[in-house]
């Protein structure tokens, strides 16, 4: 505790929470960035919205805190070329590790297309980041995974439908950077993997013109995968680890794209199904803006495991991750509401068989897809925290320290609220409501509820610009996580270097 306080009185004095825009005039400018957060509080863990969302920069410690310092470069050249750069370290207590690269990565970008190389911060699609409590495949709940990346940021007008019709998308490979606290957390006693690789992929469309037509349809598929890298299957009766090699040259990463079935030096059930932790979801958001000032968003995504669900082979998509987002006309108290559901008790069901041919039975055993799990890979996540929605806690919250989502049937409700009521002070509230059955394989004795809170306030005083704190009352209580109690603070300060920007600016 004299750690956290000497941190938080060190930090208070220097850093805060705001952000200073960049100026489109500036054809090159050099921000920073330096915030510092604390969190205390009593119970198990820390409250979960204090946790979740947060790009894995944060612990499940009931006292945690960091310091972190960043720069953005960019530069447009001539011709539609454009570069940027960004890096961004920290320095924790309580959490996964002591000192954390969070972000480094160098952008080349020409037009509509870019080429992003390193570890950076992405959020969800179609998605409010501040109130949705997350994706379900790819979010903003773990650590950024360093990657090679071509991408198309933003949607660009396809020829010929006179900007009615536009898409984005992206492909990418990386390494998961989390071996060491896998060997940490497993305690020699439990699996864990080492060099596991990363690919994913995503294609959207979206179909309307708003200053012709107040209603825009976007709908896409993301897909995301583990494969490669070093399986360490813990053998009680030897009390060792046996190492098992899983191959990762470019036909292997070429099998990514194309989900298929692995060769010989794969293990059995990889030539059976497919090669790789397959993850994916289907996307979809209809936007309408009714009124002068109002906006209204309608969106859902299914998620799937490998081939089961992604299209309707079992007649079924009763899993996934629906919402509505309400933008109201500028006013002091309420301005954003967010309502989701989120359902992933069915995962196609216990059990199924497919199929009979001849005599002899022949059917396949499917079902069961136990979302974010996997016999091989362990777990969809990355330095213990989930991949996708925060609302099915990951592994680092299992006092067995197993790598494995223990809870992955739930069904919850979830409220975001955001306002305004002051030139320099905004509000919000999150409240998510769950109830957890376990895994078909390991279910919970009974129903287990849990109720997620979080009251946030923050101030950015306009006179002092670049400067903003944020402080928030985490509260959970239930069986599944327990009843947790914590207040944290964020301070942050935000600002730019160089002469043009400050011009620009002016």
């Amino acid at each position: 505790m004299r750690k956290l306080l000497l941190i938080l009185s060190v930090v208070m004095a220097t850093t805060a929470e705001a952000q200073v825009p960049v100026p489109d005039t500036a054809r090159q400018a050099l921000t920073y960035r330096v915030e510092a957060g604390a969190v205390a509080g009593r119970g198990r863990y820390a409250p979960l919205w204090f946790t979740a969302n947060r790009q894995g920069l944060s612990g499940v410690e009931t006292r945690s805190a960091y310091l972190r310092a960043g720069v953005v470069w960019r530069r447009e050249l001539n011709r539609g070329w454009r570069v940027g750069a960004g890096l961004d370290l920290a320095g924790t207590y309580g959490q996964t590790a002591p000192f954390v690269m969070q972000q480094a990565y160098a952008d080349v970008g020409w037009r509509w297309g870019n080429l992003s190389l390193g570890s950076k911060e992405r959020w969800p699609e179609m998605k409010d980041p501040e109130l949705s409590s997350g994706a379900m495949v790819e979010g903003s709940n773990a650590r950024p995974v360093p990657q090679a990346r071509l991408e198309i940021p933003e949607y660009v007008a396809v020829p010929g439908t006179k900007q009615w019709l536009a898409l984005k998308g992206h492909i990418a490979y990386g390494r998961f950077t989390d071996d060491g606290w896998q060997r940490d957390f497993a305690r020699r006693a439990s699996n864990y993997l080492t060099d596991v690789f990363y690919h994913s992929k995503s294609i959207y469309f979206r179909l309307g013109r708003r200053e012709r037509f107040p209603l825009e349809l976007e709908f896409g598929l993301l897909m995301a995968a583990q494969f490669g890298g070093k399986v360490y299957a813990y053998d009680a009766d030897r009390r060792a680890h046996l190492v098992y090699d899983l191959p990762s040259g470019i036909d292997d990463a070429l099998k990514m794209i194309i989900p298929s079935a692995g060769g010989d030096d794969t293990p059995g059930g990889e030539q059976v199904n497919v090669y790789g932790n397959h993850v994916g979801s289907w996307n979809f958001a209809f936007t309408a803006w009714p009124a002068e000032g109002w906006r209204v968003r309608l969106y859902y995504e299914h998620m799937f495991e490998d081939h089961s669900q992604m299209f309707f082979q079992y007649g079924r998509w009763r899993d996934g991750h629906i919402g509505v987002q309400v933008d109201f006309p500028r006013n002091r108290w309420l301005s954003t509401l967010v309502w989701e559901g989120l359902g992933t008790k069915d995962q196609s069901g216990p059990i199924l068989y497919d199929g009979y041919a001849g005599a002899m039975p022949e059917y396949q055993v499917s079902a069961n897809d136990d979302y974010y799990n996997n016999g091989l890979y362990l777990g969809w996540q990355h330095w213990g925290m989930g991949m996708g929605n925060p609302l099915l806690p990951g592994p680092l919250y299992n006092a067995d320290h197993v790598i494995r989502f223990r809870s992955n049937r739930v069904l919850a409700h979830h409220v975001g609220l955001r306002g305004e009521p002051a030139r320099d002070w905004s509000w919000r509230v999150l409240v998510s409501y769950v109830r957890h059955w376990g895994r078909y394989r390991d279910p919970l004795d009974n129903v287990q509820r849990e109720v997620h809170s979080l009251w946030e306030v923050r101030w950015r005083p306009r006179r002092w610009q670049g400067w903003s704190a944020a402080a928030a009352l985490g509260v959970d209580r239930g069986s599944y996580l327990g009843d947790n109690t914590g207040v944290q603070l964020t301070v942050r300060k935000d600002g730019w270097l160089g002469r043009r920007a400050k011009k620009a600016l002016r």
